[in-house]
């Protein structure tokens, strides 16, 4: 957190000096200084400014002018000001003073303890809000490091599964190759088909690791990508998990839509909202599992949709179910869904929306549809 700054504005130099002595006896902080409204604005555009004591009365411009000036530029019009002066000391100037957005209007002579004690409230909240803002920020960070540890187990878990049928299906290979050697069968095409067929499941192995690398590559780029590639991908992973609980996915995809964003992110909403789906299946006991995946385009939107039938929510923590560390499993994080909402909002500037339908729950992803142009 950088050092306070203050922002003093008078057209009379001496002012400002004896401000500056003030101010300097009794705070470690920057002290900025302009005479008219142009240098003020000069050092507002081009410097974090937390505090502005503004002069009333100065020529071309005066203070309550360049104030209501202030207030309508967005990156500038909630900086506190504190008025000084030393002439509109009557009540129909301090209400004005307020009514345009002033926090206090201080009469000169300046009654120095007044003055040091308003300062000393404004920077022990500025703290306070930027140690506020610092803890946010850490929490944030931490929840995606809790995701993606939480992720990785589960990943981990998923492609040992993946790999152990490849590999099972390697040394049956081996078996075979032993027997067919002693029974003098193999020959130039036994060779060739046990090669092509090992091949095969050693490419299918290397395409799972790399997929699993690249999920989780920190230096992911941002590319234009099909959507579809990203869903199906999504599904690979999570495959044995849906065959062993004897889930049906019923795909509705428009194989030609593509999005820029980093593919594997959209891969990693897909299976949190698909496991949160099967979690919901196999905690409910239900027997006939569906999950309906549709990918379209509406206008200039990607329009996605999964819908399961496991029963949904209760209305009432249907708003709670994207919130971080929110859950109703047993053994559940609560941070799978608030990934979702992070990676839609945040990396695709998408819309998300969670709704009960008829038999379970519902949701929608509304992402910006890339189009090629001419």
């Amino acid at each position: 957190m950088g050092k306070f700054n203050v922002l003093i504005v008078d057209d009379i130099e001496e002012n400002i000096y004896s401000l500056r002595l003030l101010i300097e006896d009794n705070f470690d902080l920057n002290i900025f200084t302009a005479t008219n409204a142009n240098d003020a604005m000069s050092i507002l555009l081009n410097k974090r400014i937390d505090l502005i004591l503004m002069d009333v009365q100065m020529p071309e411009v005066d203070g309550f002018e360049f104030t209501l000036y202030l207030k309508d530029l967005e990156i500038i019009k909630d900086i506190p000001i504190i008025f000084i002066t030393g002439i509109y000391n009557n009540e129909e100037y301090k209400s004005k003073a307020y009514e345009i957005g002033g926090i206090e209007y201080i009469t000169k002579p300046i009654d120095n303890n007044l003055l040091i004690s308003k300062l000393k409230v404004y920077i022990d909240i500025y703290e306070n809000l930027n140690n506020s803002k610092e803890d946010l920020v850490k929490t944030k960070n931490l929840l995606v490091h809790n995701s993606k540890m939480a992720s990785l187990g589960e990943m981990i878990g998923i492609i040992s599964h993946q790999l152990k049928q490849p590999l099972n299906v390697l040394s049956l290979y081996c078996d075979c190759v032993e027997y067919s050697y002693k029974e003098g069968e193999v020959d130039d095409i036994y060779v060739k088909e046990f090669s092509t067929n090992t091949k095969s499941q050693i490419n299918y192995m290397n395409e799972t690791i790399n997929g699993f690398l690249d999920f989780y590559n920190p230096n992911k780029k941002k590319e234009v990508f099909n959507i579809s590639e990203a869903i199906n991908f999504a599904l690979a992973i999570l495959k044995s998990k849906i065959i062993v609980n004897n889930i049906k996915v019923n795909l509705e995809l428009n194989e030609k839509l593509e999005i820029a964003g980093v593919k594997m992110e959209l891969a990693q909403v897909v299976i949190n909202i698909v496991n949160n789906s099967i979690d919901a299946f196999i905690e409910r006991g239900i027997f006939e599992k569906d999950i309906n995946i549709k990918l379209f385009a509406n206008d200039s939107k990607v329009v996605l949709f999964i819908e399961d039938n496991a029963g949904g929510i209760e209305n009432k923590n249907l708003e709670k179910i994207l919130d971080p560390y929110y859950t109703t499993k047993v053994d559940g994080t609560g941070i799978g869904l608030y990934m979702v909402k992070l990676i839609v909002k945040n990396n695709f500037n998408g819309e998300l929306k969670v709704m009960n339908s008829e038999k379970g729950l519902k949701f929608i992803i509304l992402l910006d549809l890339y189009q090629k142009k001419n």
